[in-house]
């Protein structure tokens, strides 16, 4: 299986886990020296290691060759990044995906694509929790630029038969995830906060409900979706199916880092034009249909991942 966007946080993951199962397993990065470190010990393990850029039609080509599936995390994110550079989102997340599904088209009609979803796709829901049939009404590009590959994806599967599943994930976190990165992934940000004392600005009142799902049970929804042969809607959320207000997430970090402090500060203009308010997925088609179900409670899951990065940061 390939991986693309392999040495990112879920990637890193996915692509750990697939070798664990046997997979022959490569992931494609647009530079190794960035992730020199895990580069190495993948290709120690087994893991060949790609470099290429998704954009890059000859790279894509030659990286999906003799490919069974390719698992697609690569592309920008963040929902008020796309807003302040529509052009990146644009580029990485349509045109990447686009020259993709070009490669697979040329090089490799058989191969599945499980691309990563988002659940802002949803933008500000009706009511929660959300399935996959509710209305998408986005509030940001990014939403938009997801919303527009998956009807790439259905257009060159009935073009040209290429199948792929999407999964609509909700607020990923767990080991993985460099400390310098904000755009997405709120609890291992306010983790790496907490462990270094710090402060953790909660927007608002902190009342909004979010879904978190640990990065473990994302894999293996992703990984189901790599292998499942099943027919039909190929849309699945992935989430944990529990409601946490951020505020609660906050204080419940701090007791299990045993440092930081919440301070409340006002919603920049941008991000609450975007906020989505509260947000919980229905995941009883994916537990229905592939058998998967979350397993990492969220405290168990804290304590775990809290855990990973105070021993990365000593």
């Amino acid at each position: 299986m390939l991986v693309v966007g392999g040495l990112g946080f879920i990637g890193v993951n996915v692509a750990a886990r697939l070798n664990e199962l046997g997979a022959t397993t490569a992931v494609m990065t647009p530079d190794r020296s960035r992730h020199a470190e895990q580069t190495a010990s993948f290709e120690r393990s087994g893991i060949r290691v790609i470099e290429g850029d998704l954009r890059d039609r000859d790279a894509m080509g030659r990286a999906v060759r003799g490919q069974n599936a390719v698992i697609n995390l690569s592309g920008q994110s963040g929902a008020v990044r796309s807003m302040e550079d529509p052009w990146t989102d644009l580029d990485v997340n349509c045109r990447g995906n686009l020259v993709m599904l070009e490669a697979l088209r040329e090089h490799n009609r058989d191969a599945k694509v499980v691309f990563a979803g988002s659940r802002l796709q949803y933008g500000h829901p009706d009511h929660v929790p959300v399935n996959e049939a509710a209305p998408q009404q986005a509030l940001c590009l990014h939403a938009i630029h997801k919303q527009t590959v998956e009807r790439y994806l259905a257009l060159y599967r009935k073009l040209f038969g290429i199948r792929y599943a999407v999964a609509r994930i909700t607020n990923p976190y767990g080991p993985g995830q460099p400390e310098g990165r904000t755009a997405y992934g709120v609890i291992n940000r306010m983790i790496h906060l907490a462990i270094a004392g710090r402060t953790l600005m909660v927007y608002g009142d902190g009342r909004q409900l979010r879904d978190y799902v640990h990065v473990d049970d994302v894999v293996r929804a992703l990984v189901a979706m790599a292998e499942s042969d099943r027919a039909g809607d190929p849309v699945y959320n992935v989430g944990s199916g529990t409601g946490t207000r951020l505020i609660d997430l906050a204080g419940t970090v701090i007791a299990i880092a045993g440092g930081g402090r919440v301070e409340h500060v006002p919603w920049p203009a941008l991000a609450e034009q975007v906020e989505t308010g509260d947000f919980i997925a229905d995941v009883s088609r994916i537990g229905g249909e592939l058998g998967w179900r979350p397993t990492i409670a969220l405290r168990d899951g804290l304590e775990r991942t809290v855990a990973f990065y105070r021993s990365h940061a000593s």
